[in-house]
């Protein structure tokens, strides 16, 4: 609506009250009996022209709520009160004291009927009248919600009491991508049907990850059907009936004063109390409800419409982004068409071939970058890549402990085959979206698309170190999951919160490493009782999931032979760490102090006597590093030595004199 259409609406809406508060005044006035008795009281005043943007206030408050004359009198009457003294004083002369009272009405208004104050009467149910204390019900004084007040005058807002529980829904400013739109579009339908069928609206459910744009989904559908939409989160409905059912009715009333649909976001990680809680409070809410959430919420006895939410498809995003990139360019000044800008289509593409983001993200990281001339291009592609990775990571470093990777293949020792099958996996990785999308792998079988490698070995021999290696080759984030707050003794609980960890890693593109795998993916046991069967189900749930995941999963093991044979099955790459032997023992010591190191005479074919792993050796580098540093001495063998007969104190192993004969 226009402001000068507001405008005239809210002048034309109280003259419309003021029109009938008069009439209601010379009710009273005649019940005194200051006006003659045949004065016309049932003449009702015009209502404004058909041709103003909306019905007066009170009009579509008496149709909404089904208020018969006499309720709205009865409503007028109290309003009245409030805005007119000359009314107060009328009831005061009547011996209602400071307000009107039911007494009054029934002896005052025409039409009047005793169902008007009873609990279920409109007026009550409502809650839009409130009766105050007293015995006897008709002496009484009524009063007027103040919610209800303001919205006759034209006022509105939302009822204080949904201000601390619900919150206006913001659009992201992201654009629905195509399939999203249909899903909305599939919604609306379903309430249009409902109402023209004179049935209740529906609540619906909508399911789907947390960034897939649920939200977004809800507020277009309910858009369609001309209403705004407010949110409520599960935890904020009370447990206690009467507190609920007190938010359910005011809810209602809410959505019929101000076209409004309710958007319940269902925490994945809720208790069963809670949910008990949520079915309870959609039971009761007859008005239009959107349900949101990771998983569907299970009503005893009644199955609602369900709508799977998925990320767009790379297609929809490479469009997105697209799309936001022009965005921030409008919003830079720059009106023109973009060219054709083989840089960023390439970046683009490399983008949703490696993160799964959803569209307010996209929107998010358009509006970030910008995209300047074709000398700073390449700059903003690299900028683009970083600010997907940092948008990403606010969910997976709640989950999952992210690694920062510093070290390069250089800094690798191994044996070149298995050098080679690591660089392999970085490959797969990079050409996954060729091989599966353009060359047809994905569209023959869903199964077995991830990319997941095994690192077998002894501790220290570098299966970390390869895969922070990996991960900085491929420019992405390394997180290293935490097995202590994966595995819980809940049932469900595990499966729960690995489902939480892939979806967030899948999303980041991110590189998972799991560390002491067997802990986690052993062999499944025989089924003797229900914890072993909750157990199998656990690794089950895992092995399927390391099939669909399509990031990059790493992970580590030193008992190879504790692993569930088939989640062997399912690994694409196997790569065994070696004990370095002497050989390559002399590699290692070359290469692990830094080039800013000062060192003495240091002896790398008697240091690699020593029949520790790679691992052993920086430990025992670092540690003579400090004890030079605190002499202000470069690092010598005799540092060395000491540093080294700690490190094997700590392995609880002998130095041999074949390690360090004759190193003085």
């Amino acid at each position: 609506m226009t402001r000068a259409g507001e405008t005239e609406w809210t002048a034309q809406n109280q003259a419309y009250l003021a029109a009938i508060l008069a009439r209601v005044q010379r009710a009273l006035e005649r019940h005194l009996g200051r006006t003659p008795p045949e004065t016309g009281l049932e003449t009702e005043p015009a209502a404004p022209a058909a041709a103003l943007p909306r019905r007066p206030a009170l009009d579509v408050l008496a149709d909404r709520f089904g208020l018969s004359r006499f309720e709205r009198d009865i409503l007028v009457l109290c309003a009245g009160v409030e805005l007119d003294a000359g009314l107060a004083a009328l009831c005061r002369d009547a011996g209602a004291g400071t307000g009107p009272t039911f007494s009054l009405a029934l002896a005052a208004l025409p039409d009047a009927h005793w169902s008007a104050l009873t609990p279920n009467g409109p007026l009550r149910y409502w809650k839009m009248i409130e009766v105050g204390p007293g015995d006897v019900l008709v002496n009484a004084r009524l009063r007027i919600d103040e919610r209800i007040l303001h919205f006759l005058a034209g006022v509105s807002y939302t009822d204080e009491r949904l201000q601390f529980v619900t919150t206006a829904y913001r659009p992201s400013g992201a654009e629905l991508s195509a399939t999203h739109r249909a899903v909305a579009q599939r919604m609306a339908a379903l309430w249009a049907a409902a109402a023209a069928d004179g049935e209740g609206l529906p609540a619906v459910q909508i399911v789907g990850e947390d960034d897939a744009g649920l939200p977004e989904v809800a507020a277009c559908a309910l858009q369609l059907r001309g209403l705004d939409m407010r949110i409520i989160r599960a935890h904020e409905i009370p447990p206690a009936a009467a507190d609920r059912q007190l938010l359910v009715r005011v809810w209602q009333r809410e959505a019929a004063l101000a076209s409004s649909g309710l958007l319940v976001m269902l925490d994945e990680t809720a208790q069963s109390e809670m949910q008990r809680t949520v079915a309870a409070f959609v039971e009761r809410a007859d008005v239009v409800l959107v349900l949101a959430g990771r998983e569907p919420l299970q009503l005893p006895g009644r199955a609602l419409p369900r709508f799977d939410i998925k990320k767009p498809e790379r297609a929809e995003q490479a469009a997105l982004w697209r799309r936001a990139l022009a965005a921030g360019d409008r919003e830079a000044g720059d009106d023109t068409e973009p060219e054709a800008d083989e840089t960023l289509d390439t970046a683009i593409d490399g983008l949703v071939n490696q993160f799964n983001l959803g569209a307010a993200a996209i929107a998010n990281a358009g509006a970030m970058a910008g995209r300047g001339d074709s000398a700073t291009r390449r700059a903003v592609a690299a900028d683009l890549w970083e600010i997907c990775r940092s948008q990403a990571r606010a969910r997976l470093d709640d989950l999952a402990q992210r690694v920062e990777a510093s070290a390069g293949w250089d800094d690798l020792v191994l044996p070149a085959f298995q050098k080679q099958i690591l660089r392999d996996i970085v490959v797969n990785v990079r050409q996954r979206a060729r091989v599966h999308d353009h060359w047809g792998f994905a569209a023959k079988s869903s199964r077995g698309l991830g990319i997941s490698a095994l690192f077998s070995g002894a501790s220290g021999t570098g299966k970390t170190l390869a895969a922070e290696i990996m991960a900085d080759e491929l420019c992405l984030d390394l997180y290293r999951i935490d097995l202590s707050q994966v595995v819980s003794k809940y049932i469900g609980e595990t499966e729960k919160n690995l489902r939480r960890v892939f979806d967030a890693a899948e999303t980041a593109g991110a590189v998972l490493l799991f560390d002491e795998a067997d802990a986690l993916f052993g062999k499944r046991s025989e089924v003797k009782d229900s914890h072993d069967r909750y157990a199998n189900i656990e690794v089950s749930y895992l092995l399927q999931r390391m099939e669909a995941y399509r990031g990059l999963a790493i992970l580590t093991t030193n008992m190879k032979q504790a692993l569930d044979p088939a989640f062997m099955r399912r690994i694409r790459f196997v790569v065994q760490f070696p004990f370095p032997d002497f050989a390559e023992r002399e590699e290692i010591w070359r290469r692990v102090f830094p080039q800013a190191t000062p060192t003495a005479e240091l002896d790398v074919a008697r240091l690699a006597r020593l029949n520790v792993s790679g691992g052993n050796i920086r430990n025992i580098a670092l540690g003579a590093a400090f004890v030079a540093a605190d002499e202000n001495k470069p690092v010598t063998m005799a540092h060395l030595l000491r540093a080294a007969r700690a490190e094997y104190a700590k392995l609880e192993r002998p130095l041999t004199e074949s390690e360090i004969g004759g190193w003085g």
